[in-house]
Order: structure tokens, then sequence, then C-alpha cells
């Protein structure tokens, strides 16, 4: 794991300064403190902080080919990195190291651009070919590793981090105004853009090359639902999940630093930890983290039974309120983009607390997306059957449903009720939004005339809607994880995933998000995944026999950072400082009587996602637009 930076001009007459490459890599230092390199060589130069996982001795990065026509800089893991080196060797290439950095350019020496089309892992890449004058980056099929980039008409400007791009001068930090609202919208930001106007993101599954002095953006892979093409029964399905997920956990097991597992106390960090035993012979340490306080959820009673069964050494940690917002100001410099992911912070102590002890972890990340584990898309999907069910009678039945809130409360029901008479189409966001959120519902309310006049909802709205018409089929299910599975996990939970972990210099690894394990859920028929009231069906049918039966059976509950309560409590005065100050104010975004609305009393535990949203969201500017963002706030 390691950042990735370079500069390329067009023109081969200017050259690339080095002190600038060697400034842009070392803000990224936590991202590879064990090592750092840069090649230059004219108008192109190339940049790298190592965090030394395998071949520790030889892997200084960048790596070239034998005659040094082609240099590589790569941030992440290739998983079948061994066999492809094989097949290479027998195709008369030299390695001089046992990395699989090496293996990526001698893969693209063999292959070309399509080198992307064999690796099986997780990645961001760039690489100069002298001999073509061309250079191509590229991102994983899932985006698990980050990678930004400044395109001009005369330039390109890459980094792991945003901040490393806007080392450069040349680089503007004009807000991009309309996506405000797209953050506000999903409380994170889908797409390719950011909330600079200069700076966008490459997709996952696309590479870009430039070439005499023209940029092309390909998209070379992406997630086919075919509904159950393999005709595989239920059990012979359960096999073949078994057999490709201790293949995958095999795979990312390979490494020569110690390697940990993060314990949520669910389903799939259970099942993966269950799943290494048999590959290591080393002790395998476990963590888990919990909050200070008794009204909530605590994880930590599962994480320590998994614990215990399995033989791990565990470690465990507990964080107040006041961890919660001391880290806030460090929570959105390192994380870049405004996203309201409370439970990054707390991911950041765990990783910190891991960090003491290994320098890879390896996390249940990606197991709901890809075998429907959340309840919301069960609760959909039965939606949907209603809604076919009721036809014509769509209207009384919303009516009457509306109607029962004069007598009971409907409680969870409630947002259900009101998507009765709405089509799939116009109400799916995406897991964390719906036309009928505050700042979708309430945006002319909150929003200032000034602000409003910025606003275009159906940008806003345009990733998650190419997403729906792209995979356009009745099957409501395959939908809802092909749309989520291309903005809600790339773009908010990978995000977090990567950047809150190598904020301590840990290298998270995520074996459910494997393209082929992918591929395999894509695959099966929506029932083996959903079935009555019971999501993520298939995988805990796999793992029933091997892991606690108090961990399959009971309800996912997520990570209850209990944030919500502390706004209500020990946060209260500080968001009411931070969103009613004079700066925050001044931007003139939003009225400030429809701030102190969601400040009044009660309020802050009901809008606790809009409250730590515009909190983050004034952070952000506070650090990437008033002050200088290279050093981590203190």
């Amino acid at each position: 794991m390691c950042g990735i930076c370079g500069k390329f001009f067009f023109e081969k007459d200017k050259r690339v300064d080095p002190q600038l490459i060697k400034i842009m890599a070392d803000s990224m230092y936590h991202r590879g403190p064990d090592d750092e390199g840069t090649y230059i060589s004219g108008n192109v130069g190339l940049g790298h902080r190592r965090l030394s996982i395998i071949d520790l001795n030889r892997g200084k990065q960048p790596i070239s080919n034998e005659d040094g026509t082609v240099w590589i800089v790569f941030n992440g893991e290739i998983y079948n990195y061994q066999d492809l080196r094989e097949t290479l060797i027998q195709r008369d290439h030299k390695f001089k190291t046992d990395t699989d950095t090496e293996v990526i350019v001698h893969a693209y020496e063999e292959f070309g651009e399509d080198c992307v089309k064999r690796l099986r892992g997780m990645f961001a890449f760039a690489i100069w070919d002298d001999r073509n004058q061309a250079l191509l980056i590229a991102r994983d099929r899932v985006g698990i590793k980050p990678l930004y980039y400044y395109l001009s008409a005369g330039q390109l400007v890459f980094a792991s981090e945003m901040r490393a791009i806007l080392q450069d001068s040349s680089v503007d930090r004009e807000v991009n105004l309309p996506i405000i609202d797209r953050f506000l919208t999903y409380f994170y930001i889908p797409g390719d853009e950011t909330l600079l106007k200069s700076i966008r993101k490459l997709r996952p599954g696309h590479c870009l090359t430039v070439r005499k002095g023209k940029a092309d953006i390909k998209q070379y892979w992406d997630l086919s639902f075919t509904s159950g093409n393999k005709a595989h029964t239920f059990n012979e399905s359960k096999e073949e999940l078994l057999g490709l997920l201790k293949e995958t956990v095999r795979l990312h097991m390979i490494s020569d630093v110690p390697v940990g597992f993060l314990l949520s106390g669910g389903v799939d960090s259970t099942a993966l930890l269950n799943l290494s035993l048999n590959e290591t012979n080393k002790d395998l340490s476990t963590f888990t983290i919990g909050f200070d306080g008794e009204d909530f959820a605590d994880e930590r009673v599962y994480a320590r039974l998994a614990a215990e069964k399995f033989g791990t050494k565990h470690y465990e940690m507990t964080i107040k309120a006041q961890d919660f917002v001391e880290f806030l100001p460090a929570y959105v410099w390192h994380m870049e983009e405004p996203v309201c992911e409370p439970p990054a912070i707390a991911l950041y102590y765990v990783s910190k607390l891991a960090s003491d002890h290994v320098k890879v972890l390896i996390s249940g990340e990606g197991g709901d997306e890809a075998f429907a584990g959340y309840q919301n898309y069960r609760n959909l999907v039965w939606l949907e059957r209603l809604k076919k069910l009721a036809g014509p009678f769509k209207r009384p039945v919303n009516d009457f449903l509306n109607g029962l809130e004069g007598v009971a409360s409907l409680g969870r029901l409630e947002k259900y009720v009101q998507l009765i008479s709405v089509p799939f189409d116009q109400y799916y966001y995406g897991r964390t939004s719906s036309p009928f959120t505050f700042f979708n519902s309430m945006f002319k309310e909150f929003y200032s005339p000034d602000f409003i006049r910025f606003i275009d909802k159906n940008r806003s709205i345009e990733p998650t809607r190419r997403c729906l018409e792209h995979n356009n089929s009745n099957d409501y299910l395959s939908r809802m994880l092909y749309t989520d599975t291309k903005t809600w996990l790339p773009d908010d939970l990978l995000l977090k995933a990567d950047k809150i972990t190598m904020a301590n210099s840990v290298e998270l690894r995520v074996p459910l998000l494997d393209h082929v394990v992918l591929e395999f859920a894509a695959d099966i028929p929506s029932h083996f995944k959903v079935s009555g009231m019971t999501t993520k069906h298939l995988l805990k049918a796999a793992f029933r026999d091997l892991i606690p039966d108090e961990i399959i059976k009971r309800e996912k509950t997520g990570f209850p950072v209990p944030y919500a309560r502390w706004f209500n409590n020990e946060l209260y005065s500080y968001a009411r400082e931070i969103l009613l100050d004079r700066e925050t104010l001044g931007r003139g975004y939003f009225e400030e009587k429809g701030i102190n609305s969601l400040l009044q009393n009660g309020t802050p535990a009901i809008r606790s996602k809009e409250i730590f949203s515009l909190i983050v969201l004034e952070l952000w500017h506070r650090i990437f637009i008033s002050k200088d963002c290279g050093k981590a706030p203190q």
C-alpha cells in the first residue's frame, strides 16, 4: 500500500520540477513512511511513498523494465501476481525483484493497456511508456484504491490524494458549487466530480491514457447481473461460494508482514477470520472498538465471541464523544472529500490500535453490497411486490396507510409508505438517499436564494440515474446492488476504508470485493440473496456450520456510532458553534433560520446525518479552501 503521484507535460520541451514531485509525494507521507522515490525525465515525473508489504528489501519504486523504457508507480496489491510472473518468465521477461509491482511492468510490455484485465487485486498505478511517449493511469475494478487527476489542455497531474495535486500551484481551488447539493443529496459524492472544479476521480474499472497530447478514458470492466444464468441449485452455489471464498482469503493472506483482522461481530468479518485459520501458521490478531455509554448496542460482545472461538490475540478499545469531536478536523483532512461516515472516526482509532501490532488488516467490507445484507434491500423488494399486487389500487393503499398515522405510529414503515405511489426509478437514489430526505424535500427552505441558482437536481442525481438506466431490468434487487456497487461502495465505504486506515499507515484488504467474488454474486439469482425476510441468504448458509449461531442469527445493526445521542448531549454546543459561526454563515449557502431549525432541542438526534454533513462540509472549506491543506490539523 502506497501513495503515488506524477505530472506529465504534453509538450516535450517543458520540464517537470523534481522538487514539486517530492513535495507532492511527501504530502502523502502517512501512505508510505517506509521509503520514497522519484523518476524524472524531461516532461514527465513520477513520485512514490512506500509502505513495504511484499519483498521488503527490493521493492523500492518507481520500478522499470529491463531497459528502462517503461516505468511504474503503484499503490495496492495484485493477488495473482505469482501466477502472472510465471507466465511472463515463460515469455522471456527478466525480473530483478519478487514484487507484484514489477509484474505489472512486464504485463504492460506483453499486453499493453489490456494488462489491467489480467490483474486480480486492488490497485491504482501510473505507467510511463518512454518509447511511445504515453502515460497510462488505471484504477481497480471496484475502486478500492483512490486515484485523482487534474487534466488541462497541456498537462496531466495525478495522485492518490487530492492534497498532493493541490501542491501544484497551477491547479486552482475553485469550489464546484452544484456538487454541494450532490453531497447533501447522498451524504457523499458519487460520480467522477469532486468539490473542486479542477480535480476529478478516475472511475473504478477505468483507465486514462495520454498520447500525442490527447487524453482517452476507457472502461475496461463492468459488473453484469445475469440473474442466475449458471442455473446452479442453491446447494451447488453454496459449495461454489465456499470454495471461492477460501481461494480469495488465501490470496489476501499473502504478505511479508503481520496480518490482522477487523472484527465487527458480524457474519462477514467472522467468516473471513474462520477461513484464514488454514492459511497461516502464525498467531492472528483481531481488533474491535466500542463506545462509552450504556444506552446503545455494543458490538464487542460478538467480536469477543468470535475471537475466543478461533483463538486469536484480541485487542479492543473504547472511545468517547470527546475523542470523536477532537478527531473531526483530521477526519476531514484525511478523507479530502466531504462524507457523512461517522464510523470512519471509530475506524481511525481501531486502526491506530492495530498499527502497534500489524501492518495489514483484513475487513469484511463489501459483503452487504455483493450479497444483499442490508434490510433496506429486503424491504424495497417487498415494497415493489406489494405495488405490483396492488396494481391500479396503489393510491388507495397509500391513502389508507397514511390514514393510520392518525391512530398509530407507523415507525420504520413510514418511509416506505410514502414510496407506494412512486415508481422505483424515481425514488431509488441509492443506499443513503431518496426524494424525501431532508435536503431533497426542504432545499428551497434551507438553501439561500443566491445558492439555489447554482442547483440542478437532475445533475445532482445523475450518477445513480445513469446506473439505473444502464441496468433497467425488472429485477429490482439487482438494480439496487449494481447502483450501490458503482456509487455508494467506491465513493463512500471504500474511500473511508482506504484513507482512514492509511492515516495510520495500515493496509486494509477486502476479500469479499475480489472481482471474481462480485461476478459470482452477480450471477446467482436474487432469491439466493434475499429469501423471504432473510438477507444475505446464500452467504449465511455457506457459513452456518462454521461460525457461532449467535452471529449468524443476529439482526444486522451496522456500526452503531452513537453520534445522534452525542449531538443531543455532549456535542450539541460544538454543532451550534460550528454551524452558526460567522464564517460558516458568510459562505451564503444556507439560511440561518434553517440551521437553527436543525439545532432545536430534540432535533439533532433525528437529523444527526444532516448536522454531521453540514459540519463536515464547513470543516472541508476551512481546510481545503481557506488554508494550506499540506499538513494535517492538530
